[in-house]
């Protein structure tokens, strides 16, 4: 079995840098008065930058949303490749463990350039395989799942996330779901659950 990550709400939480640079990109833009509140920043975790655009701003048009969205991802990506975010308590090391009998990967709803963010600003590039992001592909996280598995001739494998976007996504690819619990949101029928990133490797012990 190899492993699979999403990454907002089960390794990282970077919802109060997300939430400062979106104010930041909207105050640029006068005609703007919405400004994001960090409980909404969580609410869109998991989300792709296109349903973001669409909740955020359902009165912009397609353009003028995409303007947004790529100014937004553009400096997210900037600020997180130099500063990184929150790592939940215990992440590198839970890393370190599992990557000694277990193939790591990430596949994020995320813009092309933040999981690479997220390796880079951290150092945990070493710990794993492959990745694949929304933003690169263009596809939603189930297909991206499915692809990281054919791209890495893989056969059985478990998805981490912490969202029923999740557990949805691992179904489609028909893989097993284990639920992060203390990540933004909330999963249906999980084939695990941890409440701490440094439960996994016993979750997952108890799933072979």
């Amino acid at each position: 079995m190899e492993i699979i990550f999403d990454l907002d709400g089960t390794m990282w939480d970077s919802t109060v840098c997300a939430c400062d640079i979106w104010n930041q990109v909207l105050e640029k833009h006068g005609d703007i008065s919405f400004r994001v509140t960090k409980e909404k920043a969580e609410q869109l975790m998991g989300k792709t930058m296109e349903d973001i655009g669409k909740i955020l701003f359902p009165e912009l048009d397609t353009e003028e949303r995409n303007t947004l969205l790529n100014e937004f991802g553009n400096e997210e990506v900037k600020y997180l490749t130099e500063h990184g975010a929150i790592l939940y308590e215990g992440l590198e090391e839970t890393l370190n463990l599992l990557s000694q009998n277990y193939k790591l990967y990430i596949v994020s709803n995320c813009q092309d350039g933040y999981v690479p963010a997220f390796l880079h600003a951290h150092k945990l590039e070493k710990y794993f395989v492959d990745i694949e992001m929304s933003g690169r592909t263009g596809l939603d996280k189930g297909s991206n799942i499915k692809l990281l598995m054919e791209r890495n001739n893989i056969k059985s494998a478990v998805y981490i996330g912490d969202t029923e976007g999740d557990e949805r996504a691992a179904r489609f690819a028909g893989i097993p779901f284990i639920y992060a619990k203390y990540g933004f949101g909330k999963a249906i029928a999980p084939d695990g659950v941890i409440t701490d990133i440094r439960e996994l490797p016993e979750c997952i012990g108890n799933m072979k």
